[in-house]
Order: C-alpha cells, then structure tokens, then sequence
C-alpha cells in the first residue's frame, strides 16, 4: 500500500530519532511512491546498513539506491522484493512541479567552496530575484565534479545510543564519544584521481569516481532535527552516488578533505508542507475468562514496528509480570493473544501494557491507548 501523499515533504522518523538509538519503527520501500521527481534520503535497518539516495531513474520516475557500508558500493531496490523497510526515512511527492534550475554563473568562482555555502547563496539569490519562494526546507538536487570527496556511510545504526544513556547515567565508554560528531563514528571513504601517498590513511580509498548525481535537504532550521543532523549551522543533509553507479554514501561535504572542483546543475524545490509519519500502539478488547486472559495488539499508526514487548501485570506487581514480544507488526495490523492466568480469589486488576519500556517513538498523547486496566471478580 503506498501513501497518499498531501504534503511536500513527509518524514518517517527523524534524524534525531534515528541518532538517538534503538529505532523499532520502519517504512517499507513499498509504500514509497517514486512517480516523477521525488527527491529524498534514508538509512537502512542495522541487519543490511547503510544510507539511501534517491536518483532520477527517468523523467517519469526515480530509484532508490542503498548504499552499502562494507565497500561504498550501491544496490538499487526495487518496491516488492522486500529489500527494503526503513528506520529513517524522509522523501517527497513527485517534485517536478517545485523544481527551480539554479542560474550557475550568478554563484561566481564554484571551485573549491564549500557546497553548503553555495547551496544558502543560491537559495538567497533565488528569493531576491523573485525566482525561489521562500520556505522551510528545500529539496536539492545536483551534479557535482570533485577534486577530492570523502563519503560515510552507517555502518552500525543505533550509533548514538550512547548520547540517550547519557541522560538517564554515565559510563566511561559514554564519556569518550559523547563529544564526538555523527559522522565520526561512521565508515568514511576517500575518492581522488589519485591513491593517498600516505599509506596508513586511515580512510580508506575508494576510486576516481570524481562525478556524483546528488540528492538531499537544506533545512533552514537545523536544530529541529528533521532531515538533517540537529546542530546550529548544519543546514545541508547530502546523499549520492558516483554517475558511474559505482559507489555512494552520505557526501562528507564539510569534511577537510572534501573540495569541490564543479558544480554541472543545481535545482532547488522550495517545500512548503511537512508531514511526520508516527507510530500509535494501543491495547483492546481486554478480558479474562475460562483462567485465561485476552486482548488484542494494534498497531494504528503509520510505521511498522519490530521487536515490540507486552506487559501483562496483575495488581501492579511487576515483578511478577507476564511478557510477551512480538517481532513484528506492521502499519494497520493487529494481533490477538490469550493467556493463560490463573488467579486467586477476590478482586484483581489486570493491566496490560503496549511497549512498556517506551521504546516505540510515539507522541505522548497517543500513549494513553497502550495501556488497559481491566477488574475482574474471582470466586
């Protein structure tokens, strides 16, 4: 089932979730509509790794392109293999409509500045000629010759897990990273016409493949967190692959080793509209006869979720719960369970719990649904 897109952009996640840890909510490739110009950027479950990069595959169409940790190489996925169900993930409707060519001599001199600094120009340049609106996010797209590139790609998702333990305690191994940047912790790769002379470089070299096809996000208010790491200043969030389909990976524009040498086409998309994918877990049907206790599992959201556990508490003594986890259960699904549980006699309170420990990302106010008290009578 794809989704009937309404907004300009829509995101399942953010990157803020996602560099937080332990994602348990995906959007499968299937329900990603990839008619036209659809312009986005993803990252891949821990099981297979790696980013994703949307290209035009034709005018009518685009193509997603996974891009894999171990080697920078890229896969193309294709709807309905199952190849694909993404923790983060944000993309547009077909675009083709917001495309806005950028006029590449207004830049002046290309080589050699930073592409996040050209990419604000062009974006200011557009809105004082009356060319580009004015708008919270902007798609970008762009094909770019490099003397030199350095790329990462994920290569164990959760890598920020330890910035979420820091809030609730500290441990030596937190204290060592906690300061270092998200893209440090990552597999970085080099490309250049030539091979490093140093020969313990600790990036590891890929090829000359100097020309990319680009695709990503300049969000005017990085903070947030949306599409892009959430720190002042990092505006511009930038997937792609080499147009000879060779390699592919986040572009490590800021990156001291990175430097441009030419910018071949700039289009920018000016989106208005943003829409946010959530989860929504929810208890129903609660009830207890025959010693055996029953309810159902919904997931009413619009992520698939994985790994998810049930809480079944009698009294509100949870140290003697019933647990029950579920692998999987995907956007719109449910599942019905019955437990056996015999009781003593007198008045009980059963409670049972969706996602106990909160692992699941849901707005608090759609978290009063995943718990159910239930009195029963026994006697």
């Amino acid at each position: 089932m794809q989704l009937t897109l309404v907004a300009d952009l829509t995101i399942a996640n953010t990157v803020s979730d996602l560099i937080q840890g332990d994602v348990r909510e995906h959007l499968p490739l299937e329900r990603i509509p990839l008619k036209g110009d659809v312009l986005g950027l993803g990252t891949t479950t821990s099981i297979d790794n790696g980013e994703l990069t949307f290209l035009q595959d034709s005018v009518s169409t685009s193509a997603i392109w996974r891009c894999v940790a171990h080697d920078g190489s890229i896969i193309r996925l294709t709807p309905g293999d199952g190849s694909g169900h993404f923790p983060y993930v944000c993309f547009t409707r077909d675009a083709t409509s917001l495309r806005r060519p950028v006029t590449l001599d207004a830049l002046g001199p290309i080589e050699n500045r930073p592409l996040q600094t050209l990419v604000a120009e062009a974006i200011a340049q557009g809105q004082r000629s009356g060319m580009l609106e004015i708008a919270p996010i902007y798609g970008v797209r762009m094909l770019t010759h490099w003397h030199e590139l350095v790329i990462t790609v994920a290569s164990k998702l959760c890598m920020g897990q330890q910035r979420r333990n820091m809030k609730v305690a500290t441990s030596e191994a937190g204290a060592s990273r906690a300061g270092q940047s998200i893209y440090d912790m990552l597999q970085h790769y080099r490309l250049s016409p030539l091979p490093p002379e140093n020969n313990i470089d600790p990036i590891r070299y890929l090829g000359r493949a100097m020309h990319w096809d680009c695709c990503g996000f300049f969000d005017t208010e990085p903070e947030l967190g949306r599409v892009t790491v959430p720190q002042p200043g990092a505006h511009l969030h930038l997937h792609g692959c080499s147009t000879d389909l060779a390699y592919g990976g986040h572009l490590h524009h800021e990156h001291a080793s990175t430097r441009l040498k030419q910018l071949e086409r700039l289009w920018l998309y000016p989106l208005q509209s943003v829409s946010s994918l959530g989860s929504d877990m929810a208890i129903e049907n609660l009830s207890y006869d025959n010693g055996s206790v029953h309810f159902r599992v919904v997931n009413s959201g619009e992520m698939d979720v994985s790994d998810v556990g049930v809480a079944v508490v009698i009294n509100d003594r949870y140290s003697t719960r019933r647990y029950i986890r579920i692998p999987w259960l995907s956007a719109g699904d449910d599942e019905e369970f019955t437990l056996p549980l015999p009781l003593p006699t007198g008045k009980q309170v059963i409670t049972v719990i969706a996602d106990p420990e909160e692992i699941v990302i849901e707005a608090e106010n759609h978290r009063g649904n995943n718990r159910m008290d239930l009195d029963v009578q026994i006697p």
